[in-house]
């Protein structure tokens, strides 16, 4: 058994070693490349420190993804409990995620991105046929292999989970292969960047931001991220874009979509243009109807007078499809007695007094941490941070953080509550709070933007958590200063 924070070519189990810390996954884990000590092969160890009952979904998730075995699922090895710390050992996948090729490449052709999608739907519809849920379809762990193998990678479902969550995701995965960009409001917060959306709050079809996007592709993406239209099984959806991914580059061929939930030979529209049809034909009704009652009302002599009123209150009170905007998100004031420092486990809180220098609106003035040898708090601890108490549940958009020089490594996490101001309370904050995401990096790097927040959620309690320290502007050691930390919500 083993205690710590993880290092480079520790052990683990007897036989896990760790090569490279390869990055944070979306909930918060390490993501380790090591080497099975005993088979000779390389392996992806998804590790959670500290461990304890905030484990318990992650290692259940594994036990259970460990029971499918398809083509386009990462192969799942080993899970082990060590109170202090819990991992995930799972296939290693040479190759990159769907993220980071879009972020080299830009966004993806037509075929490619179908392709990408059937894979995941695929194996979707494996992992659906068990009875079990994945719950973090993402384009962090749909992984492409060097040999072209797409996977999709580290199940996460937990009970508010669904099937209809995973095949919305594969929606999701067709926006960002093709756009580049993550729809937030219908799959789930990301630290990528959010879909284009109108005055309304629609986001914006991929045939609207990029020229050769084929009409059946477009509608069948829009259509899966539309909460108004029943989304299929998993294995209709396969289907589907089967018979698009055979199609390769003649598109031209492929005809109408069949994505139908029943079974009749028929192509079937898409349920939103029904709607619309319907519409106009109510619509159309309604204004003859009107017109109607006024030539009667101005033909006849002996009408009452408030007849065509009647009209055209009838008239005035004809449904429309605008929607109010929504409203923008405004600062939230922040004062001295709503933070304070998280310094796991036993820090010694010398600097509390410093977290009020986060929201005094002054730049000149920051909360400091110390100077540690390594990047990683001198592998002391998990990191430090400032918990954010808005004083009652909030809707929020995105947290500005500004900091003395670029470099550092942060994350946003929330929880239902502050455990107490002092190192048993800091270490419950770290077994509790949920990891939302990464930020992104705005003007010289010296800002961090997290965007990370689900827009049908509330949140009390958030946490600016730092796990790694840039170098020092002067002199040896890693070490950070924190201006200004900014909450934006409704």
């Amino acid at each position: 058994m083993t205690f710590g924070a993880p290092t480079v070519g520790e052990v683990l189990a007897e036989r896990y070693q760790l090569e490279e810390h390869v990055n944070d996954d979306s909930a918060g884990r390490q993501v380790w490349r090591g080497i099975d000590v005993i088979l000779r092969r390389p392996v992806a160890v998804v590790l959670r420190y500290p461990g304890g009952d905030s484990a318990a979904e992650m290692l259940q998730a594994a036990v259970d993804a460990s029971r499918v075995i398809h083509p386009n699922l990462v192969g799942v090895y080993d899970a082990i409990d060590e109170g202090a710390r819990a991992y995930v050992v799972r296939e290693w996948v040479d190759g990159e995620s769907l993220r980071e090729l879009v972020a080299t490449d830009g966004p993806l052709d037509p075929g490619r991105a179908t392709a990408i999608a059937h894979s995941i739907a695929d194996a979707l519809a494996a992992v659906h046929a068990t009875g079990m849920v994945h719950g973090n379809v993402h384009p962090g762990t749909t992984l492409i292999g060097d040999d072209g193998r797409v996977v999709l990678a580290d199940a996460r479902a937990d009970s508010a989970d669904n099937v209809e969550g995973d095949i919305r995701a594969v929606g999701g995965i067709l926006y960002f292969a093709l756009t580049g960009h993550w729809p937030h409001a219908e799959v789930g917060g990301s630290a990528l960047p959010d879909a284009n959306r109108d005055a309304t709050g629609a986001p914006a079809a991929p045939r609207q931001i990029r020229a050769g996007i084929p009409a059946y592709l477009d509608d069948l993406t829009m259509d899966l991220l539309d909460s108004r239209v029943a989304a299929p099984e998993a294995d209709a959806l396969a289907a589907e874009l089967s018979r698009l991914d055979a199609a390769e580059e003649d598109y031209e061929d492929v005809g109408p979509l069949r994505f139908t939930q029943n079974t009749s030979p028929e192509p079937t529209r898409s349920t939103p243009k029904i709607i619309v049809g319907v519409a106009a034909l109510v619509v159309i009704a309604i204004i003859g109807l009107v017109f109607g009652i006024r030539a009667i009302s101005s033909s006849g002599d002996n009408k009452p007078a408030n007849t065509t009123q009647a009209g055209a209150g009838t008239d005035a009170q004809t449904p429309t499809d605008e929607q109010t905007p929504a409203p923008a998100p405004k600062k939230i004031a922040l004062t001295a007695d709503m933070v304070r420092i998280v310094d796991p486990p036993d820090g010694s809180r010398e600097d509390t007094g410093e977290s009020k220098y986060t929201v005094d609106g002054d730049p000149d003035t920051a909360w400091e941490t110390q100077r540690f040898k390594q990047a990683n708090f001198g592998n002391f601890k998990p990191g430090m941070g400032v918990l954010v108490d808005l004083g009652s549940a909030r809707k929020l958009s995105e947290i500005q953080v500004e900091m003395s020089h670029p470099g550092a490594t942060m994350d946003i996490r929330t929880g239902n509550d502050d455990p107490g101001d002092n190192s048993a309370g800091d270490e419950k904050i770290m077994q509790t709070f949920k990891r939302l995401g990464d930020s992104e990096t705005k003007a010289d790097g010296t800002r961090e933007v997290f965007s990370v927040f689900n827009p049908d959620q509330t949140y009390r309690y958030v946490l600016v958590f730092l796990t790694k320290l840039p170098p020092a502007d002067e002199g040896s050691g890693f070490k950070v200063s924190v201006q200004e930390i900014e909450v934006y919500g409704y």
